[in-house]
C-alpha cells in the first residue's frame, strides 16, 4: 500500500529521490499538499534560483534568448522561434493529377508510420515565427498564430524584445489577449527599438474594449490593424477619442485598420469627430462593418468645411488670445543693437514655431524678406523699420544678417544664404536667395504639420464659422457596408469640393484631399449614376492609376 502512494506524492518532487523512500504517512501529506495547492508547485522551480533570469544577457538572437528564458523561468514545454515560412510558387496542376492514384500510391499511404502522421501535426504547435533580414538575418517582423500569449511569456518578451535592433513589427492573431495582458504588452512597447511602428492585433476580442490604449499621446505605433476584434459603437467612440478631441490629438499614427467589426452608424460618428482636428492619419479601413447612410454622411462631412461647434469657437478664441502676446514677444524692438545673443535666438525659436499662424498675405511677405535683406545688409535700420511695419510675419528671419548667430539659430534652413561669404557676383546671390525662399516655404509647411487645426484660416458665413476639413487623410476604405445611394451624395460633394481644392492649390505645396474613395459592394447598384460619378472623380486622383496611365504612355512612345 505504502508503494502504491509513494509514486503519486514522488511525482512532484522529481528532482529530490530521497523523498521515494519516505513513510507512508509523509507521503500522503505530500500527495494532499500537491491536491490541495497544485498551482504552488510551479513557483519553487523559478524560486530556486531567482536572480538567473533578470541576469541573464540577451544576445540579440532571438532563439537563443527566448529558449534561455524560457528555461531559467521553469518552462519546461515552449514554442520555438522559426523563420516565417515563404510562399510557395505558384503551383500549376498538371493533366495527371486528375488521374486516379495508382497501386502504388495506395500502398505507401496504406504504410504511413506513426512518425509521418506526427510530422504532419507539428505545422499546428505553437511557434514564433520570424521575418528576417536579408542581409545581417536580423528580426524585423515577428507573428504569433492561434496560440495563448499569458502574462509570464509577455513577461519574456520584455526581456528579449528589446535587444531586437531592427524589429518592426509585431503581429498577434488569435492570442487570446485580455484587457490585462493588453496593458502588459502596452508596456513592453516603449522598451522596444525605436524601429517599431507597427502592430497588428487581430482575433482578439476584449470584454472592454481598451484597444485605444495603443494610441495615447506618448505611442509611437505609427501603423495599427485591429480587425476581427468585434470592435462595436463603444470600442468605436473610444478611438475616435483617441485619434483627437478638443485638448488633445495623436500625432504619431499614420493608418488605422477597423475591418471586419460591429461599427455602426454611431460608431462612425465618433470616428468622424475624431477626423474633425486630427491632421495625421493618412489611411483609414472600415471596410466590413455595418455603417449605413447616417453615418457615411457624417465621414463624409468632416473632408469638406465644416461648421464649427460652440465649444470649437470658444477654445479657438482662446488660443487666439494665446498667440496675441506671442506675436509681441516676436515683435522687434526699436533697438536691435542692444538685444542680447540669447533674446535674438529665443525670438528666432518662437517666430519659426508659429509661421503657420499667420495670414496668406504675410507668408507672401515673409517670403520676400530675404531679397531685402540681401541687398540691405548694411542698413540694418531700415531692415528694423520695415519688420515693424509688416508686423510678426518677418520673425523667422530675424537676425539672419548676424553670421554668428545663423549657426546657432534653431531653425538654420532659413539663414542658410548667410552661412558662408560669397565669392560669386550678383547672378549667384540671387539664385542663393531663391534657395533661402524655398526652404523658408519648407520649414512653413513642417510648422503647420504641428499647429493646432482650430488656427487654420477659416471662413465666416451667417454668423458661423466653417472650417476647411481635414485634408490630409488620402485613404478611406468603405468597402461591404450598408450604405445607399442617400450616403453616396454626401461623398459626392466631397469628392467634387476636393477635386475644385485640388486644382485651385496644384502649383502650392499641402494636402489636397481622398486620393483612393472605396465604396464597392453596399446598397446601391455599380451603375447608379452618382457612384459613377464619383468613380470618374476620384479616378485621375488614384497615384495607381496614373502610374499605369504613364506607363501606357511610355509604352505606347517606344514603340
Amino acid at each position: 500500500m505504502s508503494g502504491e502512494t509513494s509514486a503519486p506524492g514522488a511525482s512532484p518532487r522529481a528532482p529530490r529521490p530521497a523523498t521515494q523512500k519516505s513513510s507512508g504517512t509523509v507521503t500522503k501529506k505530500g500527495d494532499r499538499g500537491a491536491k490541495e495547492k497544485p498551482a504552488a508547485v510551479l513557483p519553487p522551480v523559478g524560486e530556486e534560483e531567482p536572480k538567473n533570469p533578470e541576469e541573464y544577457q540577451c544576445t540579440g538572437v532571438l532563439e537563443i534568448d527566448f529558449a534561455e528564458l524560457c528555461t531559467l523561468s521553469g518552462y519546461t514545454d515552449f514554442p520555438k522561434v522559426v523563420p516565417r515560412p515563404r510562399p510557395h510558387p505558384t503551383f500549376f496542376p498538371s493533366a495527371s493529377m486528375s488521374e486516379k492514384p495508382t497501386q502504388e500510391d495506395q500502398r505507401l499511404s496504406g504504410s504511413c508510420s506513426l512518425n509521418s502522421v506526427e510530422s504532419k501535426y507539428v505545422f499546428f504547435r505553437p511557434t514564433i515565427q520570424v521575418e528576417l533580414d536579408q542581409e545581417d538575418k536580423a528580426v524585423k517582423e515577428i507573428y504569433i498564430r492561434g496560440w495563448k500569449v499569458e502574462e509570464r511569456i509577455l513577461g519574456i518578451f520584455s526581456k528579449c524584445l528589446p535587444s531586437l535592433s531592427q524589429l518592426q513589427a509585431i503581429n498577434l492573431w488569435k492570442v487570446g489577449l485580455t484587457d490585462k495582458t493588453l496593458t502588459t504588452f502596452i508596456a513592453l512597447l516603449p522598451l522596444c527599438s525605436s524601429t517599431l511602428r507597427k502592430v497588428s492585433l487581430e482575433g482578439n476580442p476584449l470584454p472592454e474594449q481598451s484597444y485605444h490604449k495603443l494610441m495615447a499621446l506618448d505611442s509611437t505605433i505609427a501603423h495599427l490593424s485591429l480587425r476581427n476584434n468585434n470592435i462595436d459603437d463603444h470600442g468605436a467612440q473610444l478611438l475616435g477619442q483617441a485619434l483627437s478631441t478638443l485638448h488633445s490629438c495623436n500625432r504619431t499614427l499614420v493608418s488605422l485598420n477597423l475591418g471586419f467589426n460591429h461599427i455602426g452608424d454611431e460608431g462612425a460618428g465618433y470616428l468622424a469627430d475624431g477626423l474633425r482636428l486630427n491632421r495625421s492619419l493618412l489611411w483609414l479601413s472600415l471596410a466590413h462593418n455595418r455603417i449605413q447612410d447616417k453615418g457615411a454622411l457624417k465621414l463624409a462631412e468632416v473632408l469638406r468645411p465644416f461648421e464649427l461647434t460652440h465649444t470649437e469657437v470658444v477654445e479657438r478664441r482662446r488660443l487666439l488670445l494665446e498667440k496675441g502676446p506671442l506675436e509681441r514677444m516676436r515683435s522687434p524692438s526699436s533697438s536691435r543693437h542692444g538685444e542680447s545673443k540669447s533674446d535674438r535666438e529665443k525670438s528666432q525659436a518662437i517666430g519659426a514655431s508659429s509661421v503657420a499662424l499667420v495670414d496668406k498675405a504675410d507668408k507672401v511677405q515673409t517670403m520676400k524678406t530675404p531679397k531685402g535683406l540681401g541687398k540691405k545688409k548694411e542698413k540694418s535700420g531700415e531692415v528694423v523699420k520695415k519688420d515693424e511695419k509688416s508686423g510678426s510675419a518677418q520673425s523667422p528671419v530675424q537676425g539672419s544678417p548676424k553670421k554668428e548667430d545663423s549657426t546657432k539659430a534653431g531653425k538654420g534652413k532659413v539663414t542658410i544664404p548667410e552661412q558662408k561669404p560669397t565669392k560669386g557676383k550678383g547672378p549667384k546671390t540671387g539664385s542663393r536667395e531663391k534657395r533661402s525662399i524655398l526652404l523658408e516655404s519648407e520649414l512653413v509647411t513642417e510648422a503647420m504639420e504641428m499647429v493646432n487645426p482650430l488656427l487654420e484660416p477659416v471662413e465666416h458665413r451667417d454668423g458661423k464659422v466653417f472650417m476647411p476639413g481635414n485634408k490630409v487623410l488620402l485613404h478611406l476604405n468603405l468597402l461591404r457596408n450598408r450604405i445607399t445611394e442617400v450616403g453616396l451624395e454626401g461623398f459626392l460633394s466631397t469628392v467634387q469640393y476636393q477635386a475644385q481644392f485640388s486644382k485651385a492649390k496644384s502649383a502650392s505645396k499641402g494636402p489636397v484631399g481622398l486620393l483612393w474613395l472605396s465604396l464597392a459592394k453596399n446598397c446601391f447598384s455599380p451603375q447608379c449614376p452618382t457612384y459613377i460619378m464619383i468613380q470618374e472623380l476620384m479616378l485621375p486622383r488614384d497615384p495607381i492609376s496614373k502610374a499605369k496611365s504613364r506607363e501606357e504612355e511610355a509604352m505606347a512612345s517606344s514603340t
